[in-house]
């Protein structure tokens, strides 16, 4: 097992630095200069010098790369030279020395995302930390949706094959596969959130917390969460159907469940203590890789809804072409992604040592 976790990990270091070098030259390679973004339209040439000098703007492709590198490497080098863009501030970098080698230091620290170019000087992790939470409470609500609607619902189709309810929930389930996104949200949030705001008291926009009236305090508003959730969860939850529909009826016909039928057990008992489990195998599967999805593909959804999370905090970054924020934002989620896969790839070994083979 402990080889197979490192073998996992080995690959999830290659993955991640993959990642890092596409993100790092796709938006590199962009026109226009960062140091024009970051000072607008009132710089002067003295001024962006500073800048580029300060951000290491003005290096080769190959040495800010290293830069980045180094920045978001948790064991990195840093200069004692304050005039070098690796010089070990503490605005800069929160670490830990472990050894000087001559005019460098060895040092153990958080990585390092950089700062916005938009946001005055407000670091990138800063900017994440305050919208990834709502992020995940969306991504969890939805993903929480789609499992106890999906199995339920699935169930229903599995006992009443080849019904019109059956049918009925195989055309919705198709149909919620079939719409994207964000046409769904608008869509939602016009009927629910205008056309009938009398009736469900709904906004069309909202995040999770909102300043009152007088602007001074946040309040926690959980109405708001409901299209967004419902919405990000409608494609999962068609999955969940099939998937859930699909494996009942396999497992239905299996010898062990006739020998409890012969029995004289209820239907609702043999679904409850026999059948379940074992068809929620594949739910389990599909579940992981969705939820980790999520965290991507929720970028329309938050920004149809003014949801203020990662997702909205990207497109608004795109907009402003804040480079920094956009990267980060990529890598953390692939960085999420990645992780939440080896984790679900360990659970795979542990409950089934051939596959450590």
């Amino acid at each position: 097992m402990v080889s197979y976790i490192l073998n996992k990990m080995g690959y999830a270091v290659l993955t991640l630095l993959g990642v890092v070098t596409v993100i790092f030259f796709l938006f590199t390679i962009l026109p226009g200069d960062p140091a024009q973004m970051m000072l607008g339209q009132n710089e002067s040439e003295e001024q962006l010098e500073i800048v580029r000098a300060k951000y290491g703007f003005d290096k080769s492709i190959g040495t800010q790369y290293l830069y980045y590198l180094n920045d978001l490497s948790p064991v990195s080098l840093h200069s004692k030279n304050a005039s070098d863009y690796t010089y070990l501030s503490d605005g800069k970098y929160s670490a830990l020395s472990i050894v000087s080698l001559g005019n460098t230091d060895l040092v153990l620290k958080a990585p390092y995302l950089r700062e916005s170019f938009q946001k005055s000087g407000k670091s990138v992790t800063s900017v994440i930390g305050d919208t990834l939470p709502n992020t995940f409470v969306l991504a969890v609500s939805a993903i929480l949706i789609a499992i106890n609607l999906g199995v339920i619902l699935g169930i229903i189709s599995a006992l009443q094959k080849d019904t019109w309810l059956d049918k009925a929930i195989q055309v919705l389930s198709t149909l919620g596969m079939s719409v994207p996104s964000f046409f769904s949200a608008i869509l939602f949030a016009w009927l629910f959130g205008y056309v009938l705001h009398q009736y469900t008291n709904l906004n069309m926009t909202g995040s999770l917390y909102e300043l009152d009236d007088f602007g001074e305090q946040n309040h926690l508003k959980l109405k708001n969460l409901i299209l967004p959730a419902i919405v990000l969860g409608i494609r999962p939850l068609a999955v969940v159907i099939q998937l859930m529909r699909n494996s009942l009826l396999e497992i239905l016909q299996q010898d062990y469940i006739r020998t409890a039928r012969a029995k004289g057990l209820r239907e609702f008992q043999i679904i409850k203590k026999h059948a379940l489990k074992n068809a929620l195998n594949p739910v389990v599967t599909a579940v992981s890789g969705w939820f980790a999805s999520m965290l991507a593909g929720a970028v329309f959804v938050e920004y149809i809804f003014g949801w203020n999370g990662l997702g909205k905090e990207i497109v608004d970054a795109l907009n402003t072409l804040d480079l920094p924020i956009i990267m980060g934002a990529v890598l953390v989620i692939a960085t999420m992604f990645i992780l939440i896969n080896i984790f679900v790839d360990i659970i795979y070994g542990w409950l089934d040592p051939k596959i450590n083979t």
